[in-house]
């Protein structure tokens, strides 16, 4: 009978602790984080203000490529992204575990993305 306790302990704990993994979040206080994915035909770059006073560059991301992805604070963060002559700002409020895609489409207009990373 011992051994049947054994089994039935070993089997619960190791449900409850599957169970607790499957609930956890993918992401836990991660900074936000920003990258260019350029589909134009021109080079784009971006500079990311954040609240704290620090800038971050992502330049000259060539037409057909996806940049690295550059890690910043949480907070209010003013995007400027540059296109040949084109200049676009925008300020948002990213928090941690937010991603922020720049996308240059094929007619190289821009468009900005915010995704949860836990989503």
């Amino acid at each position: 009978m011992n051994s049947f306790k054994s089994i039935l302990l070993t089997t619960v704990v190791a449900g409850v602790s599957l169970l607790a993994l499957s609930a956890c979040d993918k992401c836990e206080g991660d900074n936000p984080r920003a990258r260019v994915i350029n589909q134009g035909t021109k080079d784009a770059s971006v500079q990311i203000k954040t609240s704290n006073g620090n800038t971050e560059n992502i330049n000259n991301v060539p037409p057909k490529t996806t940049s690295a992805v550059r890690e910043y604070a949480a907070g209010t963060v003013t995007f400027t992204i540059t296109l040949d002559k084109t200049e676009l700002v925008e300020t948002v409020q990213m928090n941690e575990c937010h991603e922020y895609d720049i996308t240059i489409a094929s007619d190289n207009t821009i468009s900005t993305t915010d995704r949860d990373l836990n989503d």
